[in-house]
């Protein structure tokens, strides 16, 4: 028997496999998708040519492109059943991403175990699981502040008709804004969901099922539910001068600053440096003002209170306010972040599947001596 290895807690730092889909380097601020830097993806492309990178390896050709979207947009129709689905489970106390859960195991977009399937049959299975998630969620909202289910259109832009489809009105420029939010949260490395997806999928379990893992690691408040409670902390703050106040409270009872610090990043994240700089050319409102003025006096007073311990604003804080400005309620904060994480969801999924092997790892008992 091999001897055990121990690691850290949190397996910080611990490499687990290889991987061809995408990489973060925490001390360089930088984050890529295959070989191409995500930022630059983010101004530019598409968000499904992005997803067809992510599945298939290479950004596609103007007939791929067109193709591929296509493709997904029939795939986000869902039938009238899980919409009388959702009225029955959704409720103004009901929140989207609990009813996605429900509406992902009806729907069965991938029951077939992975290991039973080719790669062809594999990848269909996550597309579908990806494209419905939007479909899914915006339903799901509408329903619970009672307003009308708005169809698909399986022929519109991806970004664009989920906007519409939870909204219920469209314009060129949110639609723009939140396409560059969401390519820049399809993958992050190995963080707690993409990472718990695989470990369902490496036991040779189902691409719904795999999905759902990652699905249960994201809402952990650690993880997705950051946006909506980054924006609440601005309204908590109010006047930008009332931060260096609220800073020391939130230190003194030992308090996450939601927003601010990152797992990997030991310089400035870039997906929050590009966000900011979106909400800075496109909306002169007083919430961005205030993120602004505020993000400086957070900065600002962890450097006074815990001097050398630089934290600066993660992509969770200016995320919701571009989602605040493009016209999505704080409900849909963390479901939004979700309809780009599936997709490197699904990507990571297909990629452990093919591997075929499972992730088993041992634990150290520090219990009681075992009687004998």
């Amino acid at each position: 028997m091999s001897t055990p290895i121990s690691v850290p807690r949190g397996l910080k730092n611990v490499i687990v496999t290889d991987t061809e889909i995408g990489d973060v380097r925490g001390e360089e601020g930088f984050f890529h998708y295959r070989e191409y830097d995500a930022t630059e993806l983010a101004r530019s492309s598409a968000f499904t040519d992005v997803w067809h990178l992510m599945v298939f390896g290479a950004l596609p050709s103007p007939a791929q492109s067109a193709e591929f979207a296509r493709r997904v947009g029939a795939l986000r129709v869902v039938d009238g059943a899980t919409v009388d689905l959702l009225r029955t489970v959704v409720t103004s106390d009901v929140e989207p991403l609990a009813a996605l859960r429900v509406a992902l195991a009806a729907l069965g977009v991938g029951d077939r175990p992975l290991f039973d399937m080719d790669e062809t049959e594999r990848v269909d299975a996550a597309l579908r699981a990806a494209s419905v998630v939007p479909t899914v969620l915006a339903a799901a909202q509408r329903i619970s502040r009672g307003l009308e289910v708005l169809d698909v259109d399986p022929d519109a832009d991806h970004v664009a008709d989920y906007l519409r489809m939870s909204t219920g009105s469209i314009d060129a420029e949110s639609a723009d804004s939140l396409r560059t939010y969401l390519v820049t949260t399809i993958d992050h490395g190995f963080n707690a969901s993409t990472f718990a997806g695989r470990v369902v999928a490496s036991t040779g379990s189902d691409m719904t099922s795999s999905v759902l893992g990652a699905l249960g690691a994201f809402l952990g408040p650690l993880h997705g539910g950051a946006p909506s409670r980054a924006l609440a902390a601005l309204d908590e703050i109010g006047d930008p001068s009332n931060t260096r106040d609220w800073v020391r409270n939130r230190i003194e009872h030992g308090e996450v600053i939601m927003g601010f610090g990152h797992a990997v990043y030991r310089t400035r994240d870039p997906r929050a440096e590009l966000l900011k700089s979106v909400v800075l050319q496109r909306y002169d409102s007083p919430l961005v003002r205030q993120a602004t003025a505020v993000e400086a006096e957070i900065e600002a007073a962890i450097n006074e209170l815990k001097p050398g311990r630089r934290l600066y604003a993660n992509v969770e804080f200016y995320a919701g306010v571009l989602m605040h400005e493009v016209g999505l309620p704080p409900e849909m904060f963390t479901p939004t972040f979700a309809t780009a994480r599936v997709v490197g969801w699904t990507a990571n999924i297909l990629e452990q599947a093919a591997e075929g092997k499972i992730i088993r790892p041992i634990a150290r008992y520090v219990g009681p001596e075992p009687r004998r």
